[in-house]
């Protein structure tokens, strides 16, 4: 656990707030420097849902209650929360009128979500489809942007005779846990491609380090993985593996990842702080968009050492960070998980996928 304090400017600005609906959501955005494109055309908007909390922009001030203490958690060796550090290093929480506690969880991301849920953090960073399965469940935590895409990863076998998503039919895949969100992930696009997760294919558990190891003995063709082992694995395969999917390409290619959670109570109490607490996220979310390298160096002591600043910079372009979804963007790609999550079975029967979006989701920014 450590504490830091920040600051730096930020590019933000948002639109008028719609409630759910199946179509035709409204789109507000946060943009990528000039100076620096996007690195995907990533929509962004509004977050939706949870009308309770919406704050109209011109009736809050910039910055929260002045030195408002808020623990924010995260997972300090995931490259892809590099916006956190980003934060820290450029005083931008310090800036928007917070005292920030960073607290570090090594473990999944449901911890994470149970650490805001439980009341033990007030916010933080993680994989959206880690967290809308407990979600279901009724933690009091407010969804309210997306952070970045990307860093989930199909890799397949060239001499297995892979070259798409529909010539994986017949093939063994590799997951590191049977109930890890990668592995829906990957069920719902093979479904999205005709396959049926279940018969088309074969699921076999490995750890992730010993993948490209398992793909050499011919006991999978291809599997699902993150960085850093998956940038190696590729980059040491002399070109006999390939990212055939990622959750930043294809279908998946304008939707988020890794997403912020706020403390409900936070959001009835203080929805200053919280809406501080989001303009922070999102400003230091631009500035690892703008400088990858720098963002890296900011964060790599977290890293493994055997990583290089290079290799790691290589790995942080890859997670498009150029927009974030909030408002009504957010709100309707955070339905379309649901939806197919619920698809493939791991939501409940009587879940509705829109009454759960805007029980689970908050707009600070209409």
């Amino acid at each position: 656990m450590m504490k830091q304090n920040l600051s730096r400017r930020g590019l933000l600005r948002a639109g008028a707030f719609a409630s759910i609906l199946p179509a035709g959501f409204g789109a507000s955005r946060v943009f990528a420097s000039p100076a620096r494109p996007a690195l995907t055309d990533l929509p962004i908007c509004h977050g939706g849902g949870g009308g309770n909390y919406t704050l109209a922009a011109d009736t809050v001030p910039a910055t929260g209650s002045s030195g408002k203490k808020i623990r924010f958690t995260w997972n300090q060796t995931a490259l892809c929360t590099s916006a956190v550090p980003v934060a820290v290093e450029n005083g931008i929480f310090e800036k928007h009128g917070l005292d920030v506690e960073l607290v570090n969880f090594g473990g999944s991301t449901d911890q994470l979500l149970e650490a805001i849920g439980s009341g033990k953090a007030d916010a933080g960073i993680g994989m959206i489809l880690r967290w809308l399965k407990p979600l279901e469940q009724g933690f009091d935590v407010k969804l309210v942007a997306g952070v970045h895409g990307g860093c989930s990863y199909l890799v397949a076998s060239r001499e297995a005779g892979i070259t798409d998503i529909p010539s994986l039919r017949g093939k063994t895949i590799g997951v590191a846990d049977f109930a890890a969100p990668d592995k829906n992930l990957y069920s719902i696009i093979l479904q999205n491609h005709g396959l049926d997760p279940e018969k088309d294919v074969e699921w076999k558990q490995y750890p992730q380090e010993l993948m490209a190891m398992a793909v050499d003995k011919g006991e999978i063709q291809a599997y699902v993985a993150g960085d850093p082992n998956v940038y190696y694995q590729v980059k040491n395969s002399n070109g006999k593996l390939f990212r055939v999917a990622s959750n930043a390409t294809n279908e998946f290619a304008e939707r988020t990842c890794c997403v912020l959670g706020i403390r409900g109570s936070l959001l009835r109490d203080d929805p200053q702080a919280a809406l501080a607490v989001t303009r922070a996220v999102l400003e230091a979310s631009q500035i690892v968009n703008r400088d990858p390298r720098r963002a890296v160096e900011v964060s790599s002591h977290y890293a493994p050492k055997s990583a290089s600043v290079d290799d790691l910079t290589e790995m942080l372009k890859s997670y498009p960070y150029g927009e974030q979804p909030i408002g009504t963007e957010f709100q309707r790609q955070v339905l379309l998980y649901a939806k197919e999550l619920k698809r493939a079975n791991v939501l409940k029967p009587g879940t509705d996928p829109e009454r759960y979006v805007n029980r689970i989701t908050a707009n600070l920014l209409g």
